[in-house]
């Protein structure tokens, strides 16, 4: 049994393994936002990521939002790679410095290997828009059970130059890399992986 992912594997116009259009899932990390009694809390961080790859032709297959928490970033993040009809993740919030800014190391203790490049880009960027506070973000990103994921901020300034500058660009190259081992196989390490602590 293949997944659908194989269907929508090709290689681009260099030869390089892409997975186009993408199915993708937004992690919004906010606790004020998570508490509130509003059924449907704004989301400008989400919304924009969201219509950065929508308007590129991919599609979000989930959105989720969580509190400002270790255990909450990591849960949502990790049963989101483990899924096969996700090929990304992007979470937005928890990367400055307060004590309550956990999105990257919540994120990161999963990954199988780092993408330092990312947030080496990102800040090289944010600093031609925002100067020396650029040294304060800790956007990270990197593979987790063979799915690209991406730690921003949770500013729209930032989501909006991270999404059209670096990841919608790249990650459907990064998605079919990091996937071209499981071509025409089963995805039974992902059973695995949601049943692991």
């Amino acid at each position: 049994m293949t997944s659908d992912r194989d269907d929508r594997r090709s290689t681009d116009d260099h030869g390089h393994d892409i997975i186009e259009p993408l199915y993708v899932a937004i992690v919004t990390v906010s606790s004020s936002r998570a508490q509130a009694d509003e059924a449907d809390p704004d989301d400008p961080g989400g919304d924009t990521i969201q219509e950065c790859f929508e308007a590129e032709g991919h599609e979000i297959r989930e959105r989720l939002l969580v509190r400002d928490d270790y255990s909450a970033i990591r849960t949502a993040v990790r049963g989101l790679v483990a899924r096969r009809d996700v090929d990304v993740v992007v979470t937005t919030g928890g990367t400055g410095v307060t004590a309550d800014d956990v999105s990257p190391e919540a994120t990161s203790s999963l990954f199988e290997r780092e993408l330092p490049g990312f947030g080496e880009l990102f800040r090289s960027l944010s600093w031609d828009e925002i100067g020396t506070r650029a040294m304060a973000s800790r956007a990270t990103a990197g593979i987790a059970v063979d799915t690209p994921v991406f730690c921003l901020p949770g500013s729209t300034g930032a989501c909006e130059t991270a999404c059209e500058e670096l990841i919608v660009p790249e990650a459907p190259h990064l998605a079919g890399l990091a996937t071209r081992h499981r071509t025409g196989t089963t995805d039974q390490s992902l059973s695995a992986y949601q049943g692991d602590s």
